[in-house]
């Protein structure tokens, strides 16, 4: 087991996972750690506790210290420098007229690096705007090709809830969304009624689908044939969240609802009867 604490480096993003290094942290509080990238500016997002290693990047990297005031203000720095290597970078890509489209411009803390985020339909070949950002900013440049979802969850928006977009205010990670998802809740299969802003599949057909297999299984199919208090009926609807039946009693040449309960009590009280 490995003692750690959970840091994020944007406000939806990944959870990377440090070594508290024995320090006195408190959540969100914010902290520079050394990563991959460079050494980084992140806000602590969980209390220090122990994991497996199976769940942790093994070697496990420190938290080097708290940030300070000056740290705060080299961010924002940052920020500002960002905004003004977008719109430079905005213009050699018109200038090389490449496909692409730019999203985001973001430094590492230390402004070693400077990452220019795009998205493009296929490949492209970026070697001479390279150059020229590295002859305007004088620092590694990284052009780094990301997917509509992350474009999405970067920009941030409102979805067809009203609401902010899930991606960028709360979801850490993108999770598998299937069509399947939304045919057993009974969705309309209308792209531009099961679609996100991205274009994709929205990421919110994944928070009930658990609730709704688990009805799945017990729940009759539709069709099947149930003993009710008033008699046999055939299953014509199912309320999959509430648990609730539609049963057409074609003698009575009526329909009727039933909890999933009152018809499994019935069958009790049927097999109790009969013995």
């Amino acid at each position: 087991m490995y003692e750690v604490v959970g840091v994020r480096f944007n406000k939806a993003g990944k959870i990377y996972y440090f070594d508290p290094n024995q320090l006195s942290l408190d959540i969100d509080e914010y902290v520079i750690v050394e990563t991959v990238r460079g050494v980084e500016y992140g806000k602590i997002v969980t209390e220090v506790k122990k994991v497996d290693k199976n769940d942790v990047v093994l070697p496990l990297k420190k938290i080097v210290r708290i940030a300070e005031q000056k740290d705060r203000l080299s961010v924002q720095e940052n920020k500002e420098e960002a905004a003004h290597a977008y719109q430079v970078c905005s213009d050699k890509i018109s200038e090389h007229d490449l496909d692409m489209k730019l999203v985001d411009v973001e430094y590492t803390f230390d402004r070693n690096k400077v990452i220019f985020y795009f998205t493009a339909d296929g490949r492209v070949d970026f070697r001479n705007l390279v150059k020229d950002l590295a002859s305007v900013f004088r620092t590694r440049i990284e052009l780094r090709q990301i997917g509509v979802r992350d474009e999405a969850k970067m920009l941030g928006g409102i979805g067809p809830c009203g609401r902010m977009l899930c991606c960028s205010t709360f979801l850490g990670d993108f999770e598998p969304v299937s069509i399947k998802m939304a045919k057993d809740q009974n969705l309309s299969l209308n792209p531009a009624k099961i679609s996100g802003l991205c274009g994709r599949l929205m990421c919110c057909l994944k928070y009930e689908n658990d609730e709704y297999e688990a009805a799945k299984e017990e729940m009759p199919d539709l069709g099947a044939f149930v003993q009710t208090p008033e008699g046999k009926g055939k299953v014509v609807g199912l309320n999959m969240l509430e648990r609730v039946l539609q049963i057409e009693m074609k003698e009575q040449d009526r329909t009727l609802e039933y909890t999933l309960e009152e018809i499994m009590n019935h069958d009790i009280a049927s097999i109790q009867a009969t013995e």
